[in-house]
């Protein structure tokens, strides 16, 4: 079931990344909003399996987990690297 909750977080976050390039112009590309998307739901879902939290059951937890982390890792990027005009 690990590689499966993997796969289905960096799925999911791979979508978040788009989904958050969509709805706020950030300073990032779309590759680059994606990646970040993928590497925040990874970031979120090896936290939350080693400071034992368990968002949920089944899909909905992963989805849960991959959307709140990619979100994050977006915000801080976007914090940290400022739009250029």
């Amino acid at each position: 079931m690990e590689e499966l909750a993997m796969i289905i977080v960096l799925t999911y976050g791979a979508i978040a990344g788009w989904v958050g390039k969509l709805f706020r112009v950030n300073s990032l590309k779309l590759t680059g909003s994606v990646i970040a998307g993928i590497l925040g739901g990874l970031i979120a879902y090896l936290v939350s399996v080693k400071a034992g939290i368990n968002p949920g059951q089944g899909w909905l937890g992963y989805i849960l987990t991959a959307a709140f982390g990619a979100f994050f890792l977006l915000l801080l990027v976007n914090i940290i690297i400022p739009k250029r005009i």
